[in-house]
């Protein structure tokens, strides 16, 4: 798409609805843990494995879904991820053991989500829209995953109480196919070539070696570690959590959509102001007000109104860090190769993921409690606050260069 497009067009509404259908469907599965472990006669480590798996598996994915998405177009890649998201419900709803638990809740569901989520989709964005639009039409992608997660989350809750988990889990592996069908729009959307005509035209693998060898890019990849260590604790452990503390499933309900609800004006705002102000220094302040909330929840005595304002705290945090680090990449990089490079970004948040929700049911069942888990997030979020500080946002010295006027020849 040589001309950019405006930010309400179709192929934008197309690409916020997808990633409501990718995230929302993602975000219930921590609904699933009581029934699925009861069933099997598990402890909560078992499909925690799992989960923690599917997460992993998202991010050792997301490199390679960016890198077709940028060579070979984000149609193919939604297609493939869809049938895979879909196959791997299947293949969840039909599992006889923890094995099918394994390959169907955490491969084949993670491999769905990396070909129809952030990482093949935001690039897309990025490359679509303006550059003055870009970091709020980032915003808008990642506030539809929190709309799909508001929606998804009570209705997913209340097809398990009616129907049963299997039941529920056929029933989202049929939605999911629903993303085949808004992945037509992108069609034609493959990497630009280079923006300058002096400019080197990168192949993949030099993109990868000159961004592995900038340390801030790797302080920027250690920031998203600790987010996706902390978004996926909260995300399966919370309802359990609730649980343990005398609430009822409503209230963890309620806790998560509000996650959700409010994360949609933490992503819009903070999308917008990745546009006007220092990328960076936002990240800063998003990690150093985590790090608060935690302690603050964990200090407090826990009643349903603590809950519904740590909730809303958290939401206003969850995926703002989103924009800011996908236009970091952009920013520093350029967009040729965006796919890849934040696809590697995004792969060392999964490997935190996984961390997060195998650690924190490992941790209950050694020792009765997640409250080690909460303070080690809470903890390492003030040192990721720190850490970005001390990154240089500015362009690689490459693009530096090729923006300088070259001198004139007499």
């Amino acid at each position: 798409m040589s001309k950019p497009v405006k930010l309400l067009s179709v192929v934008v509404v197309c690409a916020c609805v997808l990633l409501a259908i990718n995230f929302g469907m993602r975000a219930s599965f921590g609904f699933f843990m009581g029934p699925i472990s009861s069933h099997f006669g598990y402890g909560r480590e078992v499909f925690a494995f799992s989960l923690a798996l599917q997460n992993l598996c998202w991010g050792l994915f997301a490199p390679a879904a960016g890198a077709v998405a940028d060579r070979f177009g984000t149609t193919k890649t939604i297609y493939i991820g869809s049938v895979a998201y879909a196959l791997g419900l299947y293949v969840t709803a039909t599992a006889e053991n923890y094995w099918g638990l394994n390959i169907g809740a955490g491969v084949l569901v993670g491999m769905g989500i990396a070909g129809t989520g952030f990482g093949v989709v935001l690039p897309a964005l990025a490359r679509m829209v303006s550059e003055e639009n870009r970091g709020l039409a980032l915003g808008l992608g990642t506030a539809a995953g929190s709309v799909g997660q508001l929606l998804v989350i009570p209705l997913a809750q209340e097809f398990i109480t009616g129907y049963g988990w299997q039941i529920t889990l056929m029933i989202l592996a049929a939605g999911s196919l629903c993303m085949v069908l808004l992945s037509r729009p992108f069609k034609g959307d493959i990497s630009p070539p280079a923006v300058n005509a002096n400019a080197k035209d990168q192949t993949m693998l030099e993109a990868v070696k000159e961004a592995s060898g900038h340390l801030h890019y790797w302080l920027l990849i250690a920031g998203f570690f600790v987010c996706g260590f902390q978004l996926a604790f909260i995300t399966v452990h919370m309802p359990a959590y609730l649980s343990d503390h005398g609430f009822d499933t409503q209230v963890a309900v309620i806790s998560l959509s509000l996650i959700g609800l409010f994360n949609i004006f933490g992503c819009l705002l903070f999308g917008s102001w990745s546009g006007k102000y220092s990328k960076k220094n936002l990240l800063g302040i998003i990690y150093l007000f985590r790090a608060i909330a935690i302690a603050a929840f964990m200090l407090a005595p826990i009643t349903t109104t603590t809950v519904y304002l740590f909730s809303i705290v958290t939401g206003f945090l969850w995926l703002a860090t989103v924009p800011p680090t996908s236009g970091l990449v952009a920013q520093m990089f350029g967009l040729k190769h965006m796919g890849t490079l934040y696809g590697i970004v995004f792969l060392n948040h999964q490997l935190g993921s996984f961390l997060g929700v195998w650690i924190g049911g490992y941790l209950y069942d050694t020792t009765g409690s997640y409250d080690n888990v909460w303070w080690s997030a809470a903890a390492i979020a003030l040192v990721t606050a720190a850490i970005h500080v001390v990154i240089d946002e500015r362009p690689v010295k490459r693009l530096r260069n090729v923006n300088t006027p070259s001198p004139v020849t007499p």
